[in-house]
């Protein structure tokens, strides 16, 4: 699949600025989701497919990309950013598996509140309230939110990084700072 070019024009520029809001907007949802239930069960799948989305369209800035390298001239400043690109990948499939967790998490916690007030007493209602008791506990809820400030925060900066470095290598000595004579 050649994700290089869009229209005749390269695709990196277009799929870059996506991923710029995507990024921070998944990450967001993410520690909104993880510190209002409510709002995770509201959003339902949403969640996850914003994190699967925010993922593939994170493959496709980085193919298109390294598309791009092979036909620019290559600079320091270029060489830099292509290799802080690669460097979200891991920060966006630990952020797509964190949407998974708190969507389950949010899942299980309604279940859990529908078979209290249910009160069936049947054993595999007590089993799945065990197992639902155990993921909604405050430890989990803790150590999915510290683990998802963690995430949510570096995936964030990781594109500023990544963004700082590419908006250098485009423009670097390729612009004045005072204007030019050419409008009247």
């Amino acid at each position: 699949m050649n994700v290089g070019l869009i229209n005749g024009l390269p695709g990196h520029p277009l799929f870059v600025h996506t991923a710029v809001v995507l990024v921070p907007l998944t990450a967001s949802a993410l520690l909104v989701c993880l510190l209002w239930p409510s709002a995770a069960r509201r959003l339902s799948w949403v969640l996850p497919v914003l994190g699967l989305g925010t993922l593939i369209l994170v493959w496709l800035t980085t193919e298109s990309g390294e598309w791009l390298e092979e036909r620019v001239r290559e600079t320091a400043l270029v060489e830099e950013h292509t290799e802080m690109g690669s460097d979200l990948t891991p920060w966006v499939i630990a952020l797509f598996v964190l949407t998974i967790a708190v969507w389950l998490l949010a899942r299980l916690g309604s279940g859990w509140e529908r078979e209290c007030s249910d009160a069936t007493g049947s054993s595999a209602a007590g089993r799945t309230s065990v197992v639902a008791r155990r993921a909604s506990s405050v430890p989990v809820r803790v150590a999915v939110l510290v683990l998802a400030l963690v995430v949510a925060v570096g995936a964030a900066v990781q594109v500023y990084r990544i963004g700082d470095s590419g908006a250098k290598a485009v423009w670097h000595g390729r612009f004045s700072t005072s204007k030019s004579g050419g409008k009247g």
